[in-house]
């Protein structure tokens, strides 16, 4: 049974199990560095992540046991406490074993974020009004300089943290981890969250200033990608739903806490 699909991956239930099957060629490596680095990961976590296993045969697929839970609605203290406590554990690993265990390095990270900025520059800030332009490239000269020195997960939002009526269950999709920044896996938390799950959670993960002013960059830079995306699929009304969310991060006053 088929339970999701992106644009890397197609996700199907079996027998208890998820298998994962690469929809491009390039995906196939990504998928294989998660057999590498998971299992040496999961075991540092205090929330069960996926602990992916090749599986022999053409396409390519990998498969790990099904975490129980459904993402992550109506956010509260509790689990901010919990996701704080996950997020401490998870950069606090050290990156020179994940590096030896297949973690994508911080000179891969900042090659890509420098392609990143560039295809935002060509295909993101002539659609915005003229008078956005100078804070947006504001913003993207800011994000290129970044750092990157901490394993994140690197793609964090509801849709990849599972909950059921007892707590948090679980975190998914770790196809983006990283040697990155780790204010990229406290944006949504600090800023597209209720008050006391991102109060508890910067408590419990020991939020600095400075990983609060980077948590709102990476924040702002979000729905960008939401635009390429679209472009990439020619799905107009998502690049316009993007634009919109491109305007609206820049001009809006965001406080966390």
């Amino acid at each position: 049974m088929e339970i999701g699909r992106g644009w890397d991956s197609v996700a199907t239930l079996v027998d208890g199990w998820v298998w994962r099957r690469a929809q491009r060629a390039e995906i196939v490596p990504q998928l294989l560095r998660e057999t590498r680095i998971m299992p040496w990961l999961a075991p540092r976590l205090p929330l069960p992540v996926p602990v992916p296993e090749p599986i022999d045969g053409e396409p390519f697929a990998v498969r790990h046991r099904m975490i129980a839970g459904a993402a992550l609605a109506g956010p509260t203290a509790a689990h901010g406490m919990a996701l704080g406590a996950f997020l401490r554990a998870l950069h606090d690993c050290p990156v020179g074993e994940a590096l030896r265990h297949g973690l994508s390095s911080a000179e891969r990270t900042r090659a890509n974020r420098a392609a990143d900025v560039e295809e935002f520059r060509d295909r993101v800030v002539p659609l915005l009004p003229s008078d956005i332009r100078p804070r947006a490239l504001e913003l993207l000269d800011t994000v290129a300089e970044l750092p990157a020195d901490t394993v994140v997960h690197g793609d964090l939002g509801p849709e990849h943290i599972l909950a059921d009526a007892d707590g948090l269950t679980g975190i998914i999709d770790f196809g983006d981890a990283q040697i990155g920044d780790s204010a990229i896996d406290l944006a949504w938390a600090l800023y597209g969250t209720p008050p006391a799950f991102r109060q508890a959670l910067a408590a419990s993960y020991g939020v600095t200033d400075a990983q609060r002013e980077r948590a709102l960059v990476w924040h702002r830079l979000g729905p960008w990608h939401e635009v390429t995306f679209g472009q990439l699929t020619s799905d107009d009304e998502l690049i316009d739903s993007g634009v919109a969310g491109v305007i609206a991060r820049l001009t809006d006053t965001v406080p966390a806490g």
